[in-house]
């Protein structure tokens, strides 16, 4: 398995594609993806691409970041593993009270 690279700073306008064919040049892309919103599809700017080798991968963290792509700097290093998500309550049950409601 290959090493996973976050790029940040990404133009909105980037695509999966053109991520990828970027990051070739380094090496053998596994995957290459564009991070977008749910509701919109609209890039969040920013993205993770998966190398081959990581080797390939600290080429291209080392040939990439800073670089001007579609005119803005990318920020491209080595992904960190997602941190646990703290519970963030509103599951459904429990939850606040009803407040003061008369019922008469």
């Amino acid at each position: 398995m290959g090493k996973k690279i976050y790029v940040g700073n990404l133009s909105y306008n980037m695509d999966d594609q053109a991520l990828g064919d970027i990051f070739a040049a380094f090496g053998t892309v596994e995957s290459a993806k564009v991070i977008t919103d749910r509701e919109t599809g609209r890039s969040k700017g920013f993205a993770f691409v998966e190398m081959a080798t990581d080797s390939d991968a600290a080429t291209a963290i080392q040939k990439l970041n800073g670089t001007d792509q579609l005119g803005r700097a990318m920020n491209v290093s080595e992904a960190k593993p997602m941190a646990p998500r703290e519970n963030r309550g509103g599951g459904g049950f429990g939850g606040g009270g009803g407040g003061g409601r008369n019922r008469y």
